[in-house]
């Protein structure tokens, strides 16, 4: 069997074991077995089991961002036409993908290096969303500060919505597989939260706390 295909085999079998277990708890013994190798030959071909799970993190990072990417390269149409794309394919490649998501998750607190490099990942994606919020807001006919004060902002916010939303769905689908939302549907509620919001912007219409 070609090397490229027993190590796919290998990190698919991590991503599962990791994101059931957490990286302590995930044995190399379970992941050798699932994978159909022995265990000399994972440490063979990954060396250990903190290069094991950085593999499988940055195999999971490129993934999701080349979803993300694919959905948004569509031209010639609004900035929230490629957002709603860009978030479609997002919460498909999520729904799809339920255990790098959870294994994205947990990179998070297990230090350095490895939650640097998800950060990266988290800046990636939100450059993207910020330039189409931007653009959004420019087609709009908004002015620079309200761009520049108002729109990181929010694409920070929708970023995260979307990553809550992404774990909510995968749970939903865990516990009723007929009950989960679709992709469209969840990144519908998601357009529904932050466009409506965005229009009012772009219109003037503020939210302000009443006087007390």
């Amino acid at each position: 069997m070609p090397r490229e295909v027993r190590e796919r085999q290998m990190l698919d079998a991590a991503v599962a074991a990791f994101a059931r277990h957490g990286y302590q708890a995930a044995s190399m013994d379970d992941i050798a077995e699932a994978a159909g190798v022995s265990k000399p030959l994972v440490y063979l071909y990954l060396k250990s089991k903190e290069d094991l799970f950085t593999a499988c993190v940055r195999r999971e990072i490129g993934a999701l961002v080349a979803a993300v990417r694919q959905g948004t390269r569509e031209r010639g149409v609004s900035a929230d036409q490629q957002l709603w794309n860009g978030l479609t394919a997002f919460f498909a490649h999520t729904a799809a993908r339920p255990d790098g998501v959870a294994v994205l998750h947990r990179a998070r607190t297990q230090g350095e290096p490895i939650a640097r490099e998800v950060a990266a990942m988290r800046v990636e994606v939100l450059t993207l969303v910020t330039e189409l919020l931007a653009q959004a807001a420019q087609d709009a006919g908004c002015d620079g500060a309200l761009a520049e004060r108002e729109v990181s902002g929010l694409a920070h916010a929708l970023v995260g919505a979307a990553e809550s939303l992404a774990e909510w769905a995968n749970t939903q689908k865990a516990q009723r597989a007929d009950a989960a939302p679709s992709a469209k549907e969840t990144a519908a509620t998601l357009m529904n939260f932050c466009w409506a919001g965005l229009e009012n912007l772009t219109k003037g219409a503020r939210w302000v706390p009443a006087p007390r």
